[in-house]
């Protein structure tokens, strides 16, 4: 017999069947400058970005977060504001920041001195062992969050650490390197520095063609591809889609995010 209730609870059960395909993973989204937003991380997190980046700086033993040192505060570090919320995210959502069982990417940028800020990083890390990936025994184990570490990266100091839990970011300048796709898995580089296109008018044929012996040549060797310093202009966003980027960069998460949903769907 078909009651009231039951009803309800049918029509309840649909709309979170809807909600979850309206809403898939946003794996192209990257949150750049992520800490600026309201609520740092949970804002990406509500827009299903699949990549995050936030600034540090090493101060006095501890990573506080900001893009200029004018912007630090004791209480915004690195473990407080990412760290933490990702690790009970994980362990609350049975091995996953999301449902859909995806490894999400937080990039850490570096804005102090590498060797000494990566001396500090791989202690810390430590305590996130079950949610980071890593090296165990010489084989990349990975977990629900892959660290990429950018800006001032020391690449040396990484690459010979036997028990690393980061990767490192790659610039267009690493094309052909004989790095392994977990020690660099990404290549990044700013947008301006290759091409002169910021959105008004067209996307020239020739920038266009660049763009995707770029993105060939980092698929080829196994690797993602990002530029940072993007417009975010809907025109921009629209070619990075096309041509195959991996990550779009952006400061409008919601933008982006409604973009991407609706680009897709045509």
């Amino acid at each position: 017999m078909v009651t009231k209730l039951s009803i309800l609870f049918l029509f309840v059960i649909s709309l979170s069947v809807k909600g979850a395909e309206k809403f898939p993973l946003l794996v192209q989204g990257h949150a750049h400058n992520d800490y600026y937003h309201k609520r740092p991380l949970k804002d990406a997190l509500e827009c299903f970005f699949c990549s995050i980046e936030v600034d540090v700086f090493l101060k006095d033993g501890k990573f506080l977060v900001g893009h200029d040192r004018d912007e630090l505060s004791e209480d915004r570090t690195l473990e407080g504001l990412y760290l933490d919320h990702l690790k009970k995210r994980v362990l609350d959502g049975k091995g996953y920041v999301y449902k859909e069982k995806k490894r999400i990417t937080l990039f850490i940028d570096i804005k102090s001195d590498g060797k000494e800020a990566y001396a500090v990083l791989r202690k810390l890390l430590k305590d996130y062992n079950n949610i980071v990936s890593g090296l165990v025994d010489g084989v990349w184990k990975e977990r629900a969050v892959d660290i990429v570490v950018s800006g001032n990266r020391a690449k040396e100091m990484i690459a010979n650490d036997l028990t690393r839990r980061v990767g490192i970011d790659g610039r267009i300048s690493d094309f052909g390197s004989n790095q392994s796709n977990h020690l660099m898995p990404i290549i990044s580089d700013r947008w301006s520095s290759h091409f002169n296109w910021r959105g008004e008018g067209t996307f020239s044929d020739k920038e266009k063609t660049k763009l995707k012996g770029m993105i060939q040549r980092a698929h080829k060797e196994g690797r993602r591809i990002r530029f940072w310093a993007t417009p975010d202009k809907k025109s921009v966003w629209r070619e990075l889609e096309d041509a195959g980027v991996d990550l779009i960069n952006t400061d409008d998460l919601k933008g982006l995010s409604d973009f991407i949903r609706t680009y897709n769907k045509k």
